[in-house]
């Protein structure tokens, strides 16, 4: 055995002998440090004026080896795996009487988890008190005072009860509005400050390129540079109040083969430079542009290799290449997955080795710390991993806590003022205006919306989805809000303008045969007949049928996969029911997901895609409808035509998504549909805006300038809106293929009715680098084109330059 293992092993049993309970007979809170150690003198880690690298130090070279293995594991919290709610006697013989890298999901009442519910969860003050007392716990009860990290989830706000709400990811994506996001990050940051949380798990940079994937609710969309300004704001606002933000799911993880996930065995098919140019291209920005201070590794392999036993993915790109300086923590299970899922690893012992020595810091899974921690433990004992690998993964932990202050301030001391500093009717605001800029207008035929009061006098309300209310919640995001219903939204809306509004659920989301009836259809059964039949006799009475159809949360979501993209069940069997009154149908899509909406967008006159928004839903919606605001949300994600097209997405290669000959020697084409349904970037508004003069201030740059383009736009309609000037660029010779072309700017400008804007944007030498055929980022000399328009087909505006040696 190595005399350096033998010493920390001597240290940790001469440890065993202190009495943790001497700080409650030694007074360890002083003016401006606190004694962690307990031992009456000021240690260099407990110095804020020292340097962190040195605090670091001085802490490391004291901790037993069974303290830093603590520092390498994550406690889920009460309701998950601790089984109390506030410190026991009995925590002083538990595992984590040696310390934890962090607390995960403390006390937050989590939603739909009745064992997670919890009386400290509000007031908020007494959630930031409870948090304090178990901090107080580690502070206080062990030998060296070590902090813990308090995670939670915040992906549409921090996972909280009653916390502010916001819409699903890929609604935020649909604002285009980084100003409006920096906001919410503010909020999600600014909350669990104050209720005591110190890392937050957000924002999710995968990249969406199948819809049959479940997770993409969770995404901001399929286009790497949108997801990366998105994922940037996330971070500086949440970082701006002093809490790290964690980004997930690092790497390669959103392209499951067959978009399917669940029990299957996450299996990316993605080549070299596509997986960096397209997936991690957003850590890569974020990492580089806002410094997050941590990184979920995902539990996927890429070409063999899972990416949490990867010291290229963990230390090669992740620190060497990108400058990350946080910790990485697993997602659930990754680590037991290098052993039990991709068999690369003899044992669960030899899964641990792998991925630490790999350069993974924290292990988390939904079970007791002492699963990993044993075999951790056995591990170094017999020689199996160096101690030093250990060091550096614990160095790393420690740094961020170092950073996020835990070893200055570890309590609040401000407990009161979090019931003014959470879910402020400011953040409310921010939370209904980022619901509104979601919303996309696909379709809106002869101007049938907004709905005209003094035409529609009796409007029917009907579809699955226009009662629903869970969708509105995720386990990753805030619960217990009062929630309003599409219905009642619009029923309240149209009170006040003297409408009749009746209400009909018509058809289910899913029938009972399904997802079986996605391929072997079924007839309408008599009861599914019956409840048609109502909504069908209130449609013929109305003036107006308003369709509310679409997934709940049980068809789209996390291990909720599809093999198909239709309406589910039997609704559009309903729907041709309806087109049958004759009377003019409004689609409203309540959806996690693109859906082959083929046979509605070619029948029905207005569609609206609202995706998962939050618990202000049925206001939001029912506001858009009658026109109080115009809508201006564009999609982040390409609809395909058919699932059979996948993938069909933003960006591709060139002709890669191109039809087939119908003439010439190979002229027998035609056996397929082709084009998108509606494409990336594409959202109608109320109003019309035109694009004019642009300018670019240089036509020839060297590869390392910058280029100043301006371009002027004008609302020319007659109603107030928001228009989302997009810049995209083609590079058109390149020593290796690239996209047709790559999305390189957007900017979101809401504008009067005759007024107009002149816009800048500035092309950076990042943008138009690529990967070569060496390996190298660089930016190749040649002919660039430039567009600029209000999608990725709607592109009225063409310049050109070059880029000289």
């Amino acid at each position: 055995m190595p005399n350096q293992l033998k010493s920390c092993l001597i240290i940790s049993a001469l440890s065993a002998l202190y009495l943790h309970s001497s700080a409650q007979h030694i007074n360890i809170y002083h003016k401006d440090w606190i004694d962690f150690n307990k031992n009456g003198k000021r240690d260099i880690y407990e110095d804020s004026k020292q340097k962190i690298a040195s605090r670091v130090e001085d802490l490391l070279r004291q901790m037993t080896v069974q303290e830093k293995a603590n520092q390498t594991v994550t406690l889920y919290g009460y309701g998950r795996v601790l089984k109390d709610e506030q410190p026991t006697a009995a925590w002083d013989k538990e595992i984590w009487k040696h310390g934890l890298a962090n607390i995960d999901e403390m006390l937050n009442s989590l939603a739909y988890n009745k064992s997670a519910k919890t009386s400290f969860s509000y007031p908020f003050s007494r959630h930031a008190q409870a948090l304090n007392n178990v901090q107080k716990w580690f502070v206080e009860n062990t030998r060296l005072g070590i902090p813990v990290d308090f995670t939670n989830e915040g992906i549409h706000g921090l996972n909280h009860d009653r916390a502010t709400s916001l819409p699903a990811p890929i609604n935020i994506g649909s604002t285009w509005n980084t100003s409006l996001v920096r906001k919410a990050g503010e909020i999600i940051g600014r909350e669990a400050k104050y209720l005591g949380y110190t890392n937050v798990y957000t924002p999710i940079l995968d990249v969406s390129r199948d819809p049959r994937w479940g997770r993409v609710v969770e995404t901001y969309g399929e286009d790497p540079f949108h997801i990366a300004e998105m994922g940037k704001q996330v971070v500086l606002g949440i970082q701006q109040n002093g809490v790290a933000s964690t980004l997930k799911h690092y790497a390669v993880y959103s392209v499951p083969k067959g978009g399917r996930d669940g029990n299957a065995r996450t299996d990316p098919h993605v080549g070299f430079r596509e997986m960096h140019s397209l997936h991690l291209y957003p850590f890569k920005r974020v990492i580089k542009e806002a410094k997050p201070l941590g990184v979920m590794s995902s539990y996927n392999d890429y070409d063999g290799v899972p990416v949490s036993a990867s010291s290229y993915f963990l230390q090669d790109l992740l620190r060497k290449e990108y400058g990350f300086e946080g910790y990485v923590v697993s997602d659930s299970e990754a680590l037991e997955f290098i052993y039990n899922k991709h068999h690369v690893a003899a044992n669960y012992k030899d899964a641990i080795k792998q991925a630490l020595e790999a350069g993974l810091n924290v292990r988390t899974n939904f079970d007791p710390p002492s699963t990993y921690l044993t075999p951790l433990m056995e591990l170094i004992e017999e020689g199996g991993l160096d101690i030093k690998i250990l060091d550096q993964r614990v160095r790393e932990v420690l740094t961020v806590k170092f950073k996020l202050g835990l070893f200055d301030h570890p309590l609040r001391e401000d407990i009161a003022i979090a019931d003014k500093k959470v879910h402020t009717p400011a953040d409310e605001e921010v939370s209904l205006q980022m619901n509104k800029e979601s919303i996309v207008l696909l379709k809106n035929e002869q101007n049938l919306l907004p709905i005209d009061v003094n035409k529609y006098k009796r409007i029917l309300v009907t579809g699955p989805m226009a009662e629903a209310t869970n969708y509105t919640t995720s386990r990753y995001g805030p619960s217990n809000n009062p929630i309003t219903t599409i219905k009642d939204g619009i029923i309240n809306y149209a009170k006040t303008k003297a409408l009749r509004v009746d209400y009909a659920k018509g058809v289910d989301v899913v029938d009972k045969n399904w997802p079986e009836s996605e391929i072997i259809p079924t007839d309408l059964s008599g009861e599914e007949l019956e409840k048609m039949a109502e909504g069908v006799r209130l449609g013929k009475e109305s003036d107006l049928i308003i369709a509310v159809m679409g997934e709940s949360e049980r068809e789209v979501g996390e291990s909720r996969s599809r093999s198909d993209l239709n309406l589910p069940g039997k609704q559009r069997d309903y729907l041709m029911k309806l087109k049958e009154t004759g009377k003019p149908i409004v689609l409203v899509l309540v959806n996690g997901r693109p859906l082959t909406v083929n046979w509605e967008n070619k029948y029905l006159p207005a569609i609206v895609e609202s995706w998962f928004l939050s618990n202000q839903s049925g206001n939001v919606l029912a506001e858009m409808l009658f026109g109080g605001y115009s809508p201006s949300g564009k999609l982040p994600i390409s609809f395909p035509k058919s699932v059979g097209q996948v993938e069909m997405n933003f960006p591709t290669k060139p002709a890669a998504q191109a039809g087939q000959p119908g003439v010439g020697p190979n002229g027998w084409g035609n056996s397929r549909v082709v084009g998108f349904l509606y494409p990336f970037g594409y959202g109608l508004s109320y109003t019309d805006f035109s694009f004019s003069n642009l300018q670019l201030a240089k036509k020839q740059i060297r590869p390392a300038d910058s280029l100043t383009v301006t371009v002027d736009i004008e609302n020319i309609g007659k109603r107030k809106g928001a228009e989302v000037v997009q810049l995209y660029i083609k590079d058109v010779l390149s020593s290796v293929t690239t996209y047709e072309m790559d999305l390189r700017g957007f900017e979101k400008v809401e504008l009067n009715p005759g007024e107009k804007k002149t816009l800048q944007f500035t092309i950076l030498p990042a943008h138009l680098e690529l990967l070569d055929q060496h390996n190298n980022w660089t930016v190749e000399p040649g002919k660039f084109e430039l567009f600029i328009g209000n999608s990725s087909v709607n592109l009225p505006l063409k310049d050109s330059f070059e880029v000289v040696n």
